[in-house]
């Protein structure tokens, strides 16, 4: 009798173009197993947001593959001792799975390896991070030229459709999904989560809406009150699409005009390389020279932090922001650069705070992403913009025509005409409920240039 073979699903839990599903089926009988690992890094378990995600990608995944009428095994635990133990449990030797460059994850796949024949196959990124190097042989810290080295092993492979044929195994123990209790409970902090459709076939139907869309994207991406987003972060993060599926997508529908967005698409893969270079990326500054900088502290900086957290900080843009956020997982992409450089330069409070909030409220917070984003922001990562570069919320807001995003998210402000509502205090338009701004722009400014000459300073 031939024996099983495992599928260990983590971040890619999608059929279709998926390299370690495709590989075992061809063995014969699989094992389609997900871990559940809370036993790693206690900081970077995953968050409220993703939790949600999860039950629903999971419950997709199951009916997926329940048509084929594959059960997918459940297990929670340390993943490596959890995948060894269904293996012996099944007669299993051999896993299939997909590589992935986070450090729990690398150092899951090192102690599996020693114990099993562990097969790691591409898929996570449009080509292996790791094989993106210079003319000498090295690895690449700036994204422009990686982007360049990454773009000559461009275009990928076409993506593969999920294999027609799957064999079960057989009957193995399995966990309930609704014993893991991803979802919350009370209060609902998810009721506005509704917009999203977890799982393969949403994924499948935001890339098509949106492959109708990227011909615009350099120009509406920025504009917060229209749907210029692509909105395929959180099914990229949890692996319901393929970057290659993406790519190809996007190509296909917009010959000339998707490269903007595609390099978004290769922003992903050069964070996992600075990742796989720098595995505690999310919790060190990526310059050394900023582990001076004077960051606020105390009382007033954990009332400003909250104040900042709820949307209260009296800077209509950044509000409504933080406002999306909390009400619905995710935030418009240029909002988030808005939001970021004003906690870390006018508030003057550590990026890694605001970093950890997203992790908890981001559907999509992806360890690289979310951590070499705030270091860019910030001005402390490898690549990333000078610490002097302050974005002015109030410009901002202006410049990107805002002033609809901020209706629907500050509804206090909503009767405010468009150049008022951009600044409604300076406007004198602020009504009574409406906080005080938290810090004066120039005031704020100035606090945070001087702090960074203290750094170049020291």
């Amino acid at each position: 009798m031939t024996k099983p073979t495992i599928v260990w699903f983590r971040q890619d839990l999608r059929l279709a173009d998926q390299a370690a599903l495709a590989a075992a089926a061809r063995e014969g009988p699989i094992v389609a197993l997900y871990v559940l690992d809370d036993n790693g890094p206690r900081k970077w378990r995953m968050g409220g947001a993703q939790r949600w995600w999860l039950h629903h990608s999971l419950d997709a995944l199951a009916r997926s593959l329940g048509r084929h009428h594959v059960p997918l095994i459940l297990c929670s635990g340390p993943a490596a001792a959890q995948v060894a133990a269904v293996a012996k449990e099944a007669g299993a030797t051999r896993v299939h799975a997909l590589h992935h460059v986070e450090p729990w994850w690398q150092a899951a796949e090192e102690a599996l390896a020693g114990t099993l024949d562990l097969v790691l196959h591409p898929g996570q990124h449009l080509a292996d991070p790791r094989e993106v190097r210079t003319g000498a042989g090295g690895r690449y810290r700036i994204f422009t030229p990686f982007w360049r080295a990454l773009q000559a092993q461009l275009p990928p492979p076409a993506p593969q459709p999920a294999p027609e044929h799957l064999h079960a195994h057989g009957s193995l123990r399995s966990e309930a999904l609704g014993d893991w209790a991803l979802l919350p409970t009370r209060p609902n902090w998810a009721r506005g989560f509704d917009i999203w459709t977890p799982g393969e076939a949403g994924a499948a139907e935001v890339l098509e809406d949106f492959a109708d869309r990227v011909a615009a994207y350099d120009h509406d991406r920025n504009l917060p009150s229209i749907e210029g987003s692509s909105r395929l972060s959180p099914h990229l993060h949890f692996g319901e699409v393929s970057p290659t599926a993406v790519w190809h997508a996007a190509r296909k529908a917009a010959p000339r005009s998707a490269d903007p967005f595609l390099r978004e698409v290769g922003w992903r893969d050069f964070t996992a390389n600075l990742v796989d270079l720098f595995p505690n990326i999310g919790a060190r500054n990526g310059r050394d020279t900023f582990d001076r900088l004077p960051w606020r502290e105390g009382a007033a900086a954990d009332r400003d932090f909250r104040a900042w957290t709820q949307g209260r900080t009296g800077y209509p843009i950044v509000d409504a922001g933080m406002r999306q956020l909390w009400t619905s997982g995710w935030m418009h992409n240029r909002v988030r650069m808005i939001v970021a450089s004003f906690l870390t330069k006018h508030l003057l409070i550590d990026w890694r705070r605001g970093e950890r909030w997203f992790w908890d409220t981001l559907v999509d917070a992806d360890y690289g992403n979310n951590a070499v984003n705030w270091q860019w922001v910030a001005g402390t990562g490898i690549d990333s913009n000078p610490f002097g570069r302050i974005m002015a919320p109030l410009t901002q807001s202006a410049k990107f025509d805002a002033a609809d995003y901020i209706r629907e998210w500050v509804p206090e402000l909503r009767d405010l005409a468009d150049p008022a509502i951009h600044d409604p205090h300076g406007s004198g338009c602020a009504p009574p409920d409406y906080p005080e701004p938290l810090i004066g722009h120039r005031e704020g400014r100035e606090r945070a240039l001087a702090a960074g000459a203290k750094v170049r300073g020291s």
